[in-house]
């Protein structure tokens, strides 16, 4: 990374006591600098005091917003990446905390952006399925809600829902947050399409996706569902939404 360029990994938590710390060692020992901010929203199991024991050992590095309470994915993105924006950072990654993400791939992500992309996605499904300890089902319902997404859609995405992304500054700041209408895990593929509408170039980069070894899976088939509706919504808007 050039030595002027900034790196911002945010992480939304709730209830991830087992892997904060893990995760922050992980990514503040990669040969890349990044700095990292986690927006957690009330964790009762203690998620905030674990990250801000850990801030004076990476103080300037390690960041955290503390929400009430549950106030949906989306919104936790969107409280970073407002902050990524005023702190000037020039790229701003998502990524889970649970390690389903390998941070090893931040730098991948990384180098595709600065290589051209506005944005980087880190796409299970671009050379094939590349899931584990997924069951079945889950993983025919992640698929083929991508498939659903480009029928409807029209986007050239594998991976319409990854989570595991890298923006460059001016896709974030080209978005209107306030008009990003989907708020759970539809935040993800609203986004996505955002950005294609706006001519942004979207790369897609092969990932090997691990489902989380601790802590417990925020994804239920009523989140899910709730995200397919919500497209069919987006696309119809689409039409008279000026971009």
């Amino acid at each position: 990374m050039r030595v002027t360029e900034k790196s911002l990994v945010i992480i939304p938590t709730y209830n991830e006591k087992e892997n904060a710390e893990k995760i922050i060692r992980k990514v503040m020992t990669m040969k890349t600098p990044f700095h990292m901010l986690f927006i957690d929203d009330n964790s009762p199991d203690g998620t905030a005091g674990i990250i801000k024991s850990l801030q004076p050992e990476f103080n300037g590095r390690l960041f955290l917003l503390e929400r009430e309470g549950k106030l949906g994915l989306g919104t936790a993105y969107v409280a970073g990446f407002r902050w990524a924006i005023e702190k000037q950072y020039d790229y701003i990654f998502e990524m889970d905390c649970d390690f389903s993400h390998n941070p090893d791939d931040l730098e991948r992500l990384l180098i595709t952006v600065q290589n051209g992309a506005d944005l980087a996605i880190g796409s299970r499904y671009i050379s094939g399925i590349n899931v584990i300890n997924w069951p079945l089902g889950r993983v025919l319902m992640s698929y083929f809600a991508s498939v659903y997404v480009r029928v409807v859609t029209g986007m050239k995405v594998m991976d319409t829902t990854a989570g595991f992304k890298c923006y460059r500054r001016k896709v974030l700041e080209a978005i209107h947050f306030d008009e990003i209408d989907l708020k759970g895990y539809g935040f993800q593929i609203e986004m996505k399409f955002t950005a294609y509408k706006m001519g942004f170039k979207i790369v897609e980069v092969p990932i090997i996706f691990t489902d989380r070894r601790e802590g417990t899976s925020k994804m239920t088939g009523g989140i899910f569902s709730e995200a397919l509706w919500g497209v069919l919504k987006m696309r119809i808007r689409s039409f008279w939404k000026k971009y």
